[in-house]
């Protein structure tokens, strides 16, 4: 058996289709064939060359797929952790000292990205059923954009009644309002991360890497910030204020396989009140790759999404 997918051979270059034999499934792996796949940020970063990536490889990881032995809908963890390393067992499995994350790795005899025909999810990956009912659309950034932002808001507690201010206002921006508000948050601030005239908040989400000073935050407030995977100016603190003002401050990078069920409960009750498949404006299939990427960079939408 063979299989199609699209090869990033290095920044500026275009992604080169080439065709593979599927190698045989391991113990404890799954076969699935994608359905799906949207291009995330990161995957332009990539390319442009400000993220450094191996090569030859296949990008894309906000896929959606069928398991080929159940023909079950199915999404999965960005990345497959080993269970038993220290940071594992501390309960942090995004950081696993094995970790493997899709669409992130060199390809050699395993498809591991989303721009592919099939991928093979390895021993240690996060599976979960996805019902028909979540369009491809607003299903496909789930195990990224979605999840990442459940694992943003997971450290602010209850929000009900709270005041939250996000910085940067992309897909992750918006999922993040919309989180916010199904957990009742009283107000949502989504500003530009230089916007000067800022109302203390309870939390604080920073999203763009760009941020330039801490946020106005109420006492016990809480500041998160996921965006800076990048390198980035100094934040300039007071430790007195973190003191006397009970003041907190996370960084989040990646998300835990529990962060990617409530990811998938919340589009599942509350997509039809967002207009989240209107961010995926336009679908290309895996053959014309490249000129997907040419009108993502042209007109800028939040996603376009892939049909192998």
């Amino acid at each position: 058996m063979r299989y199609s997918a699209a090869l990033f051979d290095g920044p500026g270059l275009p992604l080169r289709l080439a065709e593979f034999a599927l190698p045989p499934v391991g113990p404890g792996e799954l076969l699935v064939r994608i359905t799906a796949c949207t291009i995330c940020g990161s995957d332009l970063h990539t390319l442009a060359g400000r993220r450094p990536a191996p090569v030859p490889s296949i990008l894309g990881h906000e896929a959606l797929g069928l398991d080929v032995s159940t023909g079950q809908r199915v999404t999965w963890s960005i990345m497959a952790s080993c269970g038993h390393c220290p940071l594992c067992l501390r309960g942090l499995p995004q950081k696993c000292e094995a970790m493997f994350k899709y669409g992130h790795a060199k390809h050699e005899a395993r498809p591991s990205g989303g721009l592919s025909e099939y991928i093979i999810l390895r021993l240690g990956t996060t599976v979960l059923p996805v019902p028909d009912s979540l369009p491809d659309a607003v299903a496909c950034p789930l195990n990224c954009a979605t999840a990442t932002i459940a694992a943003c808001l997971r450290p602010a507690g209850n929000l009900a009644a709270a005041d939250v201010l996000i910085q940067g206002a992309g897909l992750l921006g918006l999922t993040a309002a919309a989180l916010a508000a199904a957990a009742g948050a009283a107000q949502i601030h989504a500003v530009h991360p230089d916007s000067s005239s800022l109302p203390p908040v309870d939390f604080a989400l920073e999203l763009s890497g760009h941020s330039a000073a801490l946020p106005p935050l109420r006492i016990g407030g809480l500041y998160v910030l996921a965006g800076a995977v990048f390198s980035t100016p100094p934040l300039p603190l007071d430790p007195e204020t973190l003191v006397r003002r009970l003041l907190r401050i996370q960084g989040v990078h990646n998300y835990t396989p529990a962060d990617l069920a409530t990811a998938l409960e919340f589009l599942l009750q509350h997509h039809h009140r967002h207009p989240f498949a209107e961010l995926v404006p336009q679908s290309f299939p895996l053959s014309q790759i490249n000129e997907a990427l040419a009108y993502q960079t042209l007109h800028r939408p939040a996603r376009v999404l892939i049909r192998p």
